[in-house]
């Protein structure tokens, strides 16, 4: 599994990736986030799904590559890319159904080019189709995405800050990597500026962000402490309904 988070906000957008990569009882470090950018085209691309199909997929859009820097605007990228997970579909599809394996492939591409007018996202599905997000649904997640969602729901809006975004986005995951083994450090953050053109990256090791998953840990654990009981029925205090029971 993975876990792949891209905000789109008023300011820009924010995405994050981690890197685990298993296979069977194996683990290993591999990146999955790929960024382009040149002249006034910059954007990001982020993956889940079978690795034997990403990596034809990318393969045949990077013999494309020249082909995308005439682009203009980034739908026109994400149509070209859907159409080589198509091409591989096509080529692949049944023969991985008949092996037993799901042909299944999740991808987010967001950023800027030249004619457009302010940052996009989008969300590619396994067949090849894809969605543009809007304001009104400002984050998305592929692969392991059960456990960040309502850090995000209450969180981010449009006019979420980038600096607000990504403090949510750390929060999101840690929720995520503390349910699924499947998911860890170290992560992949890249950051976008409305109009800039230029697209940040970093990459966070555990120990670098160990003091804030403490701070997490800790608020959480006082936020129980702080919340009122006197909603909690007085029948609950009883000597009988409270006591410790021993098997």
């Amino acid at each position: 599994m993975t876990y792949c988070l891209a905000i789109k906000l008023k300011q820009g957008l924010v995405a994050l990736a981690d890197t685990r990569i298993t296979a069977g009882s194996s683990a290993s470090t591999k990146k999955k986030i790929s960024i382009e950018q040149h002249d006034r085209q910059s954007y990001f691309m982020m993956t889940s799904g079978l690795r034997s199909v990403r990596d034809k997929t990318m393969n045949y859009f990077e013999d494309l590559e020249n082909q995308t820097h005439s682009y203009t605007k980034l739908y026109q990228v994400v149509t070209t890319y859907g159409e080589q997970l198509k091409r591989v579909a096509a080529e692949d599809k049944a023969a991985l159904w008949q092996s037993g394996l799901t042909f299944n492939l999740h991808t987010i591409i967001g950023g800027q080019l030249t004619e457009d007018t302010e940052p996009k996202l989008f969300l590619i599905y396994p067949e090849g189709n894809w969605v543009e997000l809007e304001e009104d649904s400002p984050h998305v997640i592929i692969g392991n995405s059960s456990q960040g969602k309502a850090i995000l729901n209450s969180i981010i809006t449009a006019d979420t800050t980038i600096k607000e975004a990504l403090k949510a986005g750390l929060l999101s995951f840690e929720s995520t990597r503390a349910s699924a083994n499947n998911v860890d450090y170290p992560i992949d953050v890249a950051l976008y500026k409305k109009d800039s053109y230029f697209m940040l990256e970093k990459r966070y090791e555990q120990q670098e962000l160990a003091y804030v998953s403490q701070i997490w840990e800790d608020k959480l654990k006082q936020l129980v402490l702080d919340l009122p009981d006197d909603w909690i029925d007085p029948r609950f205090e009883s000597q009988n309904l409270m006591q410790t029971v021993y098997l």
